[in-house]
Parts: structure tokens; C-alpha cells; sequence
């Protein structure tokens, strides 16, 4: 137990009172004593620890500690009101080494430029975001001009009107949720977004380290699960059913599991007020290892390369994807609901792990957070049968609770029930905080529970995912033609090389360059490749694509390095020549003719490497024969 303290607080009007607190109390509680005590409003005052220079103010903290600010049993502080209580810029800047509980005060950090925000959100921060309704004709008794109770625009955040809402809303946007604490009479003064911390904080010299010793200064709180009460994203949706087709292939040819990253864009979604919605243009599928029933990730050595790819493209990471497929009728095409009800599932445990690791490494930025970031946008999208027994996309989020907890490793997944986590117990390695969540019991009384096992459906936030009535194309297809391989899958006979180059390009006459080009897979492929001379001259490409600037593709087609692939192609088109129009590749130089006989093995012209007959490309350059 931290033993009671008694802080003496003198103010030019009302003189000298005592305050007991906790020493472990938190700054906020103790400024809520100050104010009752002498009777104080919300705002217009200060308590520092300089009578006479006013600097050293206390600011109003629920995360830092009375001892953590150097406050001590038997302390005089001073009570500064009216225009004196606002210091200046420099003296926070002066004594902001060792009695702020901040860098820079709320006020300051709610409009700092540091923070380098999304684009959807600083679009969304200059709208009004009210709801705004018209004249009611029953119970409005005023001129068109006017405004009564029952017509006045509503806050974005308010409650009846969300649950008004067909289907009613169940979450408050971020935008929202932001604007509700923002507001009232202080406008948002004492506001800020804190990321909670399951560490102890290092550098405490009170005592030896952890397992030797742990005291309030360093120790972290314990943590109680509530539910999420905002979404940082509000919906997800596919910009047309081919992306999500080609993605579903990979099950429909193995009966295995697959997992992919969604690249698109964050946009405001207009069915949420001030609401934010990732829309998906391409799903790259990484490395990894799939059964029909679990599913492994391979470290990805191109993931630098991908990403500056998607940046020119004007597209980002925005969320994963993955399937849990099980067929039930061939024939009809239907597939078993094993998740979404009451017997089943919404997410495991270990999904739900995955779902938080993703979220880190991807935060949201932030203003009102002194970090500059809190919780994120990154989403988690499940294929999955539903209750008619069709395939089924469902989105969530893990709640920043739940990313603190797998950030600093105190989450782990159950062994035997997917629906479960178990909360780590402290060891001589790591200290874990106790974590709690409240349920009621079978005589409908509210109890709370220990984390060891941790109902994962208190750290889920859902979302619609869908595709939109008119269909739209970051990336053109045409049914009549061939998409290019999707990488990291030649397990199935899609393999990304020259002569896949080849036989895509085929497709094409010379004058449909942009519209050959316009394959997210393709120009990963094309950015990769170490085999082709593009590297200098692919963001060329990448611009021409993003803007569809025909000109620009033309001019990229005139380098010399892409001239140089050209005439590698017209050398090699794959024989017999196929009997499609007059292809792209076809139309630079002759084709070979077929090559009869059986041979035992055969020279590369390229790397001289000796390869076997049964082989079409070479095993080391991938050239074709």
C-alpha cells in the first residue's frame, strides 16, 4: 500500500490548504482534490512550483504519478488563477526537463505540425462533420431561416442518431471519437491520446533491476479490458470481385489456405459521419507455406523494393487478408460456416496476435498523442463461409489494449480453444502486469476476471468489407485476357519468369503498351527481376501507370533498356507460336521454328549452362530454351 502524503497548496485569495493524497496517486486525481478544495471551475487556474516565476506547472496527467513529478510529502505548491495561470512558451520550454509531465502542454500538441498525418486525415480535420437535418415540418415553429431543437445540426458523435442509423452504428468513427473529447467547455485543453505500456520503464535507480526489485516509479498499471468504443477504419471495400477472384483461385485449385497484403488507399467514407475507409486495389501474396489448415510466413527480402513500388503507384499497405475455406459441396459451391456464431469463433487467439503485430508495425499518426502515434488503420479481413453456407468477407480490428499486450509480449495463444488467450505470467526475465476483464456471472452480478483465459472478442472491433455497385480500376482487366502469374506461387504452376514475360506480353499489339503495363503483379515482377535492365528507368513506368499517361509510356518504351528486353523476347517467343492476333512480342523480330527430335539435354545460349530435355526454361538464368 503507498502511504498517504500531505501537500500544502497556498493561493493569494484563498490562503494555504492541505491535500492528502497517495503517493502513487495520479497527477489528474490530485488536481480534482485541488479543485474541490477551494472550489475551483474547470478551467482558469494552475498549480506550479514557482510562486513567483509561475513555471513549473503540474499538468493534468491520469498515466504519471504524484512522486514521478518530484512532489514530496510536506511540499508547498502554488495556485495561480485569472490571465497568470496561462504561462508563456518559454517557460515551458525552460523547465520542461524535470517537472512536466509533457513535452508540450495539450493545447500545443493538438495543433503541432510535427506529426506528419495521412492524407485522409487532414482532409477530414478541416470538415465540420456535423449532421446536419432539415426543417421538421410538425415540430419546427420558425422560418426557413431558423434553427430549434429539433432541425440544429447534430455532433458527429451523437449517440440516438447512430443507433438511428439502418443498419445502426456501432462504433464511433476515429474522427468522431476525437471530436468528442476535443470538445465541451475547455475545448479540449487537458484532451490526449496516451498508448498504454506493459513495461517496466528502465532507467529507475531506486533499486536493482527487475527480478531484483520493482517499485511505483517504473512498474506498469495493471491493465482492464473495455470494449473499444471507436474504429480507426469503418469499412473496407475491394474495388472490384476480380481482385478478390484472383486471390481466391489459390484455394480453389489446392484446397489450401492462403494470406496476402491489401495495397489501395484510405478515402472518407460518406455512410459514417467523419468516417475513414480503406479501399483494396491489389493483394500481393508474400512468401510462405500453406496447408489446408494452417498457414506460414517466409521472411520476404523484396519487401523494401515492393514497398517504394506501391509508393509511386500512389497505393499503400492498408490492411491483410487471409482465407479459412473449408468446402462443403463441390457441386454447389458452397463452403462450411465455422465462424461468426455462437458455437464457433469471430477471430482466434492467435489471429487476433497476428492482427496486433500488424497493426504495430504500421501505427496511425497521431496529434493528441505525445508519441505522435496511436493505435492504427492496418485491417484484418477473413474469407470465410457464413451462415448461408457462401463465401464471405469479414473485417476487424484488434483494440490498441490488444496491441500493447502482443506489443510487449504478454499475449499468448491458448493450446487446445482458438476463441481463448492467455495472459503470461511474470518471470525472472520479463515483469507482465495483471490483466482483467469483467463479466457477469450466472446471478447476472458483474465480476472481474483475470486473464488467464482471456475471451478474445473484448480486444475485437468489427466492420463491414464489401465491393462496391459500380466497380472500379486502379489496375484495368479484360476477361479476354491472360492475367499476369501471381508471385510466390509455383506450387500451383504460376511461375513469374521470362517466359511468362513472354506469353503475357503476346497478348497485347504494340499500340496496348499502358494497358499491358497496368498489372500490379507485373510491375512487382519488373521491379524485382535482377535478370531485366529496368531498375534506372522503372519508376518512369510506375509515374506513366499511376497518371495513365500514354505519352510517358511511350516514351519508356523508347529507352534503351526497355528496347534491350524487347529484342530478348522477339529472340525467344516459346515454339509452337500460338495462333492468337498479332502479339506484341511477335511483332519485333521472326519467330523460331519448332525444334523436332528428343534430345538428352540441351545448352543455354545465354549462360551455357547444360540443362535436361524435359526442361523448357533454364534452371539458372530462366530463360526460355
Amino acid at each position: 500500500m503507498s502511504k498517504l502524503i500531505v501537500i500544502r497548496v497556498q493561493s493569494a485569495d484563498h490562503g494555504t490548504k492541505r491535500v492528502e493524497v497517495k503517493a502513487s496517486e495520479s497527477v489528474a486525481s490530485f488536481l480534482d482534490k485541488v479543485q474541490k478544495e477551494f472550489g475551483l471551475g474547470d478551467i482558469g487556474w494552475s498549480v506550479c512550483k514557482d510562486r513567483l516565476k509561475k513555471t513549473g506547472v503540474v499538468r493534468h496527467s491520469r498515466s504519471r504519478s504524484i512522486d514521478s513529478q518530484g512532489i514530496k510529502h510536506g511540499d508547498m505548491l502554488f495556485l495561480v488563477t485569472g490571465t497568470s495561470a496561462v504561462k508563456s512558451k518559454g517557460d515551458e520550454v525552460a523547465d520542461g526537463a524535470g517537472m512536466e509531465v509533457d513535452a508540450k502542454p495539450a493545447v500545443t500538441r493538438r495543433f503541432s505540425n510535427d506529426v506528419a498525418l495521412d492524407e485522409v486525415d487532414k482532409f477530414l480535420e478541416k470538415q465540420d462533420g456535423r449532421i446536419h437535418r432539415s426543417r421538421n415540418e410538425q415540430l419546427c415553429r420558425h422560418g426557413p431561416s431558423g434553427k430549434c431543437l429539433h432541425c440544429v445540426p447534430l455532433e458527429p458523435y451523437d449517440e440516438q442518431f447512430l443507433k438511428s442509423c439502418d443498419p445502426p452504428i456501432k462504433f464511433l468513427s476515429f474522427h468522431s471519437y476525437i471530436r468528442k473529447i476535443t470538445g465541451g467547455v475547455d475545448r479540449g485543453k487537458f484532451a490526449s491520446l496516451e498508448n498504454i505500456s506493459c513495461r517496466i520503464k528502465p532507467g529507475c535507480k531506486e533499486h536493482p533491476p527487475w527480478p531484483g526489485g520493482i517499485c511505483t516509479k517504473c512498474q506498469p498499471n495493471a491493465v482492464t479490458l473495455n470494449r473499444q468504443t471507436y474504429r480507426h477504419v469503418d469499412n473496407v471495400m475491394f474495388e472490384n470481385p476480380a481482385i478478390a477472384d484472383r486471390f481466391l483461385n489459390y484455394w480453389r485449385r489446392t484446397g489450401n489456405q492462403r494470406l496476402g497484403i491489401l495495397y489501395g488507399r484510405y478515402e472518407p467514407h460518406k455512410d459514417v459521419p467523419l468516417g475513414i475507409k480503406a479501399t483494396v486495389a491489389a493483394i500481393y501474396e508474400p512468401p510462405q507455406v500453406c496447408t489446408n489448415n494452417r498457414i506460414q510466413l517466409l521472411d520476404e527480402p523484396l519487401a523494401e523494393v515492393i514497398k517504394q513500388v506501391a509508393e509511386k503507384l500512389g497505393i499503400s499497405p492498408v490492411g491483410w487478408i487471409f482465407t479459412d475455406l473449408v468446402a462443403e459441396n463441390l457441386q454447389m459451391g458452397t463452403v462450411k460456416n465455422i465462424r461468426g456464431n455462437v458455437d464457433t469463433h469471430f477471430l482466434s487467439a492467435e489471429e487476433c496476435i497476428m492482427a496486433g503485430e500488424f497493426q504495430n508495425r504500421f501505427p496511425n499518426p497521431c496529434k493528441l498523442s505525445s508519441e505522435g502515434h496511436f493505435g492504427s488503420k492496418f485491417v484484418t479481413v477473413v474469407v470465410t463461409g457464413d451462415n448461408t453456407n457462401q463465401i464471405h468477407f469479414e473485417g476487424y480490428q484488434v483494440s490498441n489494449q490488444c496491441m500493447a499486450l502482443v506489443r510487449d509480449d504478454c499475449l499468448i495463444p491458448t493450446k487446445d480453444v482458438p476463441e481463448l488467450g492467455y495472459i503470461k505470467e511474470s518471470s525472472n526475465d520479463q515483469y507482465v502486469p495483471d490483466v482483467f476483464y469483467k463479466e457477469k456471472d450466472s446471478y447476472g452480478n458483474e465480476v472481474t476476471q483475470l486473464g488467464r483465459p482471456l475471451p478474445v472478442e473484448y480486444l475485437l472491433v468489427d466492420f463491414p468489407a464489401a465491393f462496391p455497385v459500380e466497380p472500379q480500376f486502379t489496375f484495368p482487366v479484360c476477361d479476354s485476357i491472360k492475367p499476369f502469374p501471381v508471385e510466390n506461387r509455383t506450387e500451383v504452376g504460376e511461375i513469374q519468369d521470362f517466359g511468362a514475360l513472354i506469353h503475357y506480353m503476346q497478348q497485347f499489339a504494340p499500340d496496348r503498351f499502358l494497358e499491358a503495363m497496368t498489372d500490379f503483379h507485373l510491375l512487382v515482377f519488373l521491379s524485382t527481376s535482377d535478370m531485366l535492365p529496368l531498375k534506372d528507368k522503372i519508376p518512369m513506368l510506375l509515374e506513366a501507370v499511376k497518371t495513365r499517361d500514354e505519352e510517358l509510356a511511350r516514351k519508356f518504351k523508347k529507352t534503351e533498356n526497355w528496347a534491350t528486353v524487347e529484342e530478348m523476347m522477339a529472340a525467344h517467343v516459346p515454339s509452337p507460336p500460338t495462333s492468337r492476333q498479332t502479339s506484341y512480342a511477335g511483332s519485333g523480330g521472326s519467330q523460331q521454328a519448332s525444334i523436332g527430335g528428343v534430345e538428352a539435354s540441351w545448352t543455354c545460349a545465354h549462360c551455357t549452362y547444360i540443362n535436361s530435355s524435359d526442361k523448357t526454361t533454364c534452371e539458372i538464368c530462366s530463360l526460355p530454351r
